[in-house]
């Protein structure tokens, strides 16, 4: 059995790969705390970009998302940064949930689970 870790620090692992399956951690806006969704989205879903590449795979083998907004009502604001993101054909499942996040700079939080 073979895990791969990346990024791991004294509390987590950024993305952890298994069995041919490469899980993230859930990614926050770290270069645009306080910045619009749309911004936060923009800078999550590269640090997503970079995370998959190091652990060997990428956005066209996401399998599942969840997103959580720390407001619901930026959805669309999201929503409009994530489908200019997403190749076609390659939507995976998602859940998107309103929830309270770690600091309140942060508005959206985005994690996936990706084939590697």
């Amino acid at each position: 059995m073979s895990i791969t870790r990346y990024q791991t620090g004294p509390r987590m692992s950024q993305a952890v790969v298994h069995n041919g399956v490469c899980y993230t951690a859930g990614q926050v806006a770290m270069d645009a705390k306080g910045a619009s969704v749309a911004d936060q989205t923009k800078n999550i879903l590269a640090r997503l970009d970079a995370l998959l590449a190091e652990a060997g795979t990428d956005k066209t083998k996401i399998l599942s998302a969840t997103i959580w907004l720390s407001d619901i009502s930026t959805f669309n604001e999201m929503n409009a940064v994530w489908d200019a993101w997403v190749p076609e054909g390659h939507a995976p499942c998602r859940a998107c949930v309103e929830s309270k996040l770690a600091a309140p700079e942060f508005t959206v939080e985005i994690g996936v689970i990706a084939a590697a």
